[in-house]
């Protein structure tokens, strides 16, 4: 069978699911494609030719190169096809973005026949995704008298790509709908469940909400055809969780529009809106695709006459409804005065979704081409010699004299890019930064990969200190579904220059390790800056940001990121931690505190928390950063001692060592690279040339946070609240409660102790309660399952050599065995313990799931609907989230146990601990 052949085959089997032909990226298919076309009597002619226009992907695809060899041949009249003119040919070449493309129109621009050769140049004034090698190649020409090549670098100069482009439209007409009430988890835009499908893009779509979600959207169109389909999370946040490009691409396919007639399902602008705004790695994405993200704040807080804030019986803020944005409502947007309209009526300033910079990616369809347009309008003035005229927006640069730097601000000045020497920047300055560490995650790699193919980049940019692609997400099942999809990303991320998880020749055996754990391990300079394709990208070293796979792939081919310097809240502790309490119940505490203090207002969301965690370590205080992902902060910045550090940075040379002795460097011995960077750093500490990050004395922040450790007496939980009457209130990770609160009645169906929240000490601890048990008991009996996943392999031979890991194995009913890796995902369970392989397991929700309707308790971050535990009917499935002692003492009882069963067997166990600096 013919390449093709098969391919129709697999487009038979796509109409009956509803779907279009996949859309082409392999060379030989489109070979043969286009031999149909060059056969006028082939009776795949008309159909060969709607695939090679209309159906095949740009960028650095092999199919790509393909297709703009051919279009070069028709232009240069080596080819003749009636359907396809040279003028048209041209036009194909300027919607491929990139790549083979711009190769081609420079051979074209550069060649001999001056009239093709001013075509070209027409076309490549345009395009903006040019590397070293294309610019190189005009900054030759136009040194050597090439008048073409001048004329392109002299519209580059001028950024006509930019301003040549139509103008911001003054009204958007938009018709509102309601996705859900209440926060709004990327979950329900792009389902973890269905990772495998997102980089088959109009496949992935079909996931989005419901089917009867998706028609009641296409209904509104039908309905309002001059209105966009404004997608809102009513009485919550738009968009928290993971940092899902897959969410806004499938918001964007059912809600925006096509981005090139000759790109298939590929739709950019989405304009998306909150009641409480859009989460910060969200509103990012929305950025990328040109997009619209609006804070409505279309519920306020109720107040008495005298100003007070009014609470209902159980003590929660009464909202009262500003506005109305019900399903159907016919809005306006005005760009001009940037503020939401009802007919006539104001209802709504939304300055901050009409920044100049944002106004700038919604005319250009996204942040990439700015960011690239901005690279190609200063090579071509320095090219020419002169100085570029101000086209862009100026980036916001804000100072203010006699003010210190908070933690945050310290480190986008160290890094920044493009900034006068000497400036000091303050939050809400737009800076370019220059990023070290740069994190890939497996569900959403592929994505990744995509984007870098999609902007012609083929080679990880050179100063990224390091990059990893990790196997976590995917790790638990080797089923068909991951071998089809894992091996083929490593090659690529391999070849592209990034540390790869799994062997790149498609080998099982792999390190599967948590990626949250590697980057927080290589990341060895606090003062860094790293962005991570996960929400959950947060580390105890440097600063972190969680990012779509689109700002990753951006990250990784120019080594920078452009963002505003974040607002601060400074979160520090006073008090005495108990001796029965765990750090766990101190980082949701802190939440709880938070809200408390601020008539539940969370005053970390969109900032960044700068936690002074003194003296505990990398490993433990990375319990504390992840979870100011679920506090809907934008990152979070560790304040540790200097020994304290040091101690950090000796732990991760060692386990970057392993890493090498397992053979997982690359030919540019990037981890040897990062281990003498940390020698470096733990030099200079040393010495006193630099001690550890801290903030001025005299900085600024939006917020301090004060924890009281006294107060916090009993385990804390956080509670989906499934049942609140109040919709909106369920699924938030605000909802934390005390041990008692559950009055020992309350049945847990699952333990799960795993994830990134969960460290070396904490499988210890499970090993311990294990020992008490047997001890009291004689022996240890579970009442409900209990699954434990390391989050590394290193943690697992520690384990072993510690002599844990073999109590472990002792009571387990089941061992994972990497000689037989699981094909298919567990969805019941024994009331045994299962030690399952390092990875993010049952916390993803991909692969392994509790049964339905089940109420588990684990040590992870995700409590959203259908995420680890879907409903069934009758009873909502339910996910708690509790310490590591906890969850394995509520396996053992298959409850929720006292807090005097709790103490009694924690007694002697060695529990995470935290101890405050006394302030000087």
């Amino acid at each position: 069978m013919s390449i093709y052949n098969g391919y129709v085959q697999e487009v038979v089997e796509r109409k009956g699911q509803g779907l279009h032909p996949k859309p082409i990226d392999g060379a030989e298919l489109l070979s043969e494609v286009i031999a149909q076309i060059k056969d006028t009597n082939n009776e795949h002619r008309e159909e060969s030719l709607r695939l090679f226009i209309y159906n095949t992907l740009p960028g650095t695809t092999p199919a790509a190169a393909v297709k703009a060899q051919f279009l070069k041949e028709i232009i240069l009249g080596q080819e003749v096809v009636a359907e396809i003119t040279p003028t048209f040919a041209f036009e194909l070449l300027s919607h491929m973005k990139g790549g083979p493309s711009i190769k081609v129109l420079l051979d074209i621009a550069l060649g001999a026949d001056e009239a093709v050769a001013k075509q070209a140049a027409e076309v490549l004034k345009t395009q903006v995704f040019l590397y070293d090698a294309d610019t190189n190649r005009l900054k030759v020409a136009y040194e050597t008298g090439n008048a073409i090549a001048k004329d392109i670098l002299e519209s580059y100069a001028k950024a006509e790509f930019f301003t040549k482009l139509p103008e911001v439209p003054e009204e958007i007409k938009v018709v509102t709908y309601i996705a859900a009430e209440g926060d709004i988890s990327t979950d329900l835009l792009s389902p973890g469940n269905q990772a495998h499908s997102r980089s088959d893009r109009e496949l992935h779509g079909k996931c989005m909400i419901t089917p009867a979600a998706q028609e009641e959207i296409k209904a509104l169109q039908a309905l309002h055809p001059d209105a966009s389909v404004m997608l809102i999370a009513e009485k919550g946040t738009m968009g928290v969780g993971s940092s899902r490009m897959s969410g806004v691409n499938n918001v964007a396919l059912w809600t925006g529009k096509q981005a090139s007639p000759y790109i298939p399902f590929v739709n950019i602008a989405p304009i998306v809106a909150g009641t409480n705004g859009i989460s910060p790695i969200f509103l990012t994405t929305v950025d990328v695709t040109g997009g619209i993200g609006i804070d409505l704040q279309n519920w306020v807080k109720k107040t008495d006459e005298n100003g007070n804030v009014v609470r209902d019986e159980n003590g929660d803020v009464i909202l009262e409804q500003a506005y109305s944005v019900a399903t159907g409502t016919v809005l306006t947007i005005n760009t001009k005065t940037k503020k939401l309209y009802n007919g006539d009526v104001e209802l709504k300033d939304i300055s901050k979704s009409f920044t100049p910079q944002k106004l700038e990616f919604i005319k250009a369809g996204g942040s990439y081409a700015i960011v690239f347009g901005k690279k190609i309008q200063t090579f071509a003035a320095q090219t020419l010699g002169i100085e570029a005229p101000q086209v862009f927006a100026p980036a916001k640069e804000i100072t203010k004299e006699g003010v210190g730097l908070t933690a945050v601000e310290k480190i986008f000045n160290k890094n920044a890019v493009g900034v006068a020497p000497g400036k000091t920047l303050h939050a809400g300055s737009d800076v370019r930064v220059k990023v070290n560490i740069v994190g890939s995650q497996d569900t959403t790699g592929l994505m990744t990969a995509q984007e870098l193919e999609a902007m012609a980049a083929t080679v990880i940019a050179p100063s990224v200190d390091g990059a990893y692609q990790s196997g976590c997400h995917t790790a638990s099942v080797w089923d068909k579904k991951a071998q089809a999809n894992i091996p083929k990303l490593m090659k690529f991320m391999n070849e592209f220059g990034v540390i790869t998880a799994r062997d790149p020749k498609g080998e099982y055996h792999s390190m599967t390790d948590v990626i949250h754990k590697v980057l927080n391990d290589i990341t060895v300079d606090e003062w860094a800056i790293i962005i991570g394709g996960d929400s959950h990208t947060r580390m105890s070293k440097g600063v972190a940001f969680g990012a779509d796979s689109g700002t990753v792939a951006l990250a990784l081919a120019t080594g920078e990121a452009s963002m505003p310097i974040p607002e601060s809240v400074k979160v520090t502790f006073k008090g005495q931690m108990k001796e029965h309490m765990d750090f766990r119940d101190v980082v949701h505490a802190t939440q709880l505190q938070m809200l408390q203090q601020f008539d539940g207002e969370n005053v970390f969301q969109g900032r960044i928390i700068e936690v002074h965690i003194g003296t505990l370590l990398a490993d433990q205080a990375f319990t504390f950063t992840d979870w100011t992902a679920e506090m809907k902060a934008k990152a979070s910045i560790c304040i540790s001692q200097d020994e304290t550090l040091i101690q950090s940075l000796e732990i991760a040379k060692s386990r970057i060592q392993i890493m090498i002795d397992k053979g997982m460097d690359n030919k540019n011995q990037v981890l040897q690279g990062l281990i003498d960077k940390a020698n470096k750093r733990i030099a200079e500490i040393r010495s006193g040339e630099k001690p550890a990050l801290q903030p001025d004395a005299n900085a600024s922040y939006y917020a301090e946070v004060v924890v009281d450790l006294d107060i916090i007496d009993e385990p804390m939980i956080a509670d989906p609240d499934v049942n609140n009457a109040d919709v909106s209130k369920r699924y938030t990770h605000d909802v934390i409660r005390g041990l008692s609160y559950y009055g020992a009645d309350k049945k847990v169906d699952l333990g799960f102790v795993g994830s990134c929240m969960v460290h070396k000490d904490d499988l210890k601890i499970v090993s311990q309660i294990l020992k008490n048990v047997e001890a009291e008991k004689g022996y240890v009996s579970f009442n409900a399952p209990l699954v434990v996943a390391a989050p590394t392999y290193n943690i697992i031979d520690e384990l072993k050599a510690e002599g844990d890991w073999e109590f472990l194995q002792k009571y387990s009913g089941f061992e994972f065995n990497d000689a037989l890796p699981k094909t298919a995902a567990r969805t019941e369970y024994e009331n045994i313990m299962y030690l399952e392989r390092p990875g993010c397991n049952l916390c993803m929700g991909n692969q392994e799931k509790a049964a339905k309707g089940d109420t588990v308790l684990a040590t992870s971050t995700r409590l959203f609907q259908g995420r680890v535990v879907e409903d069934r009917d009758g009873k909502k499935g339910e996910s708690l989230l509790a310490s590591t002692p906890v969850v394995v003492l509520s396996a053992i009882l298959g409850r929720i146990p006292t807090v005097e069963e709790y103490k009694s067997a924690v007694k002697g166990i060695n529990l995470t601990k935290f101890a405050p600096i006394p302030t000087k």
